[in-house]
């Protein structure tokens, strides 16, 4: 059978070389910051060297695999992380910044494109969270971190369906099953409530207070159709009127027994309009509230949002090594870095991007040797992570 041949040239000399001489191994070693480290965007996070002048393309062969393995994650823990500063300000403001940990909840499995997508991104947000509905994170974590048991946790949950299937006349029935279900004290769980009419549900939920506060539960409703801050405050003042609320030590209420998560259309800016008018203009703590993101947390991300590239940047020649660069003069912006360049950590613990002056330098720069020739050096585990990029 005769192949198209689309160009030329396929260099098998080299990929038997590095069959032979490397047992299949890219000959690259790559140094990288260590992960979680917070560094800000145009600067260099990893450097590949080739080993083995034999096989020049080596570097740029793998730019597709190792760009993709770096800018995915990164940019969903980076947006996961902002999150996490603006839930924290208005928790140390309001109510207990220890409850931190379960703020954003990733409700994206099902809007992710893979589901290695899936594990990878929600793997990346809980670098900074502990709540997860993408329960692979925790097979990718021990996989991939060798994490002894589970990094991502839930609660017990309705959907609509478990709803619905009661019917709309026996809706308040299906609510008083969620208490016998999961009502135990000590223990939370959450119920879907906008089926058909979110505020006759929560009328439905204050008929059963004593229930409730019987179980020693704490109810998580869920309202998740229409404004969020107006569907809000209108469920909270329904709610409050039942269950009864209390002033907290920093002077915001709380409603016994009760909160809130949203989980539609969730995103930074809608994040912080409902902080901000439910907590400073109504005095509710931000203790009483939680968030599901979905789509805008594990998919609507690119590689251009964190400005990902990855750009010649040295060649060797005769010895010695020279500056390769781009500067379109179209779009300046576009000019790429160049020389033997690595990071750098200031006294200030600002990292910048220089040059080194030869490549023993990399060794003692901000990064760290992390693959040679098949070998993985500097492992890392996920509580390592975490603790780079704690806030």
């Amino acid at each position: 059978t005769q192949w198209p041949v689309f160009g030329n040239v396929f260099p098998e000399e080299e990929i038997r070389r590095m069959l032979q001489k490397h047992n299949g191994f890219w000959p690259v070693a790559i140094y990288a910051v260590p992960d979680g480290t917070v560094v800000k965007t145009k600067n260099v996070l990893a450097v590949v060297v080739n080993t083995d002048p034999e096989i020049p393309f080596a570097t740029t062969w793998i730019e597709t695999a190792l760009l993709r393995a770096a800018w995915y994650s990164s940019t969903v823990a980076t947006n996961s992380r902002e999150i996490k500063k603006v839930i924290m300000k208005y928790l140390e403001a309001s109510g207990d910044p220890s409850g931190i940990n379960f703020k954003l909840h990733d409700f994206g499995a099902r809007g992710a494109s893979s589901f290695e997508t899936a594990g990878l991104g929600s793997m990346s947000h809980l670098v900074n969270f502990m709540g997860t509905d993408t329960m692979i994170a925790n097979l990718f974590a021990m996989k991939y971190y060798d994490a002894e048991g589970p990094i991502g946790f839930s609660i017990s949950a309705s959907e609509h369906s478990t709803i619905t299937s009661w019917g709309k006349e026996n809706e308040k029935e299906a609510y008083r099953n969620m208490i016998k279900q999961f009502g135990a004290p000590g223990v939370t769980f959450a119920c879907v409530s906008d089926s058909y009419d979110i505020y006759k549900a929560c009328l439905m939920w204050g008929s059963l207070k004593d229930e409730l506060i019987a179980s020693g539960a704490t109810l998580v409703v869920r309202p998740d159709s229409g404004d969020p801050v107006q569907v809000m405050w209108e469920c909270l003042n329904i709610l409050e009127n039942y269950f009864g609320s209390a002033k907290n030590a920093k002077g915001y209420k709380i409603i016994n027994q009760v909160r809130m998560i949203w989980g539609d259309g969730i995103t930074k800016l809608t994040i912080e309009t409902i902080l901000r008018t439910l907590v400073n203009v109504y005095g509710w703590s931000a203790d009483m509230f939680a968030f599901g993101q979905g789509g805008a947390l594990l998919q609507n991300v690119t590689r251009d949002d964190q400005k990902y590239a990855m750009k010649c940047s040295a060649v060797m020649r005769s010895g010695e090594w020279h500056d390769v660069f781009k500067d379109p003069i179209t779009d300046q912006g576009k000019t790429s870095k160049k020389g033997l360049v690595t990071l750098f950590r200031t006294d200030e613990g600002e990292y910048i991007t220089a040059q080194a002056e030869n490549l023993t330098q990399m060794h003692y720069s901000a990064l760290r040797l992390r693959y040679r020739n098949g070998a993985a050096y500097n492992e890392m585990t996920f509580d390592e992570v975490r603790a780079n990029a704690k806030i």
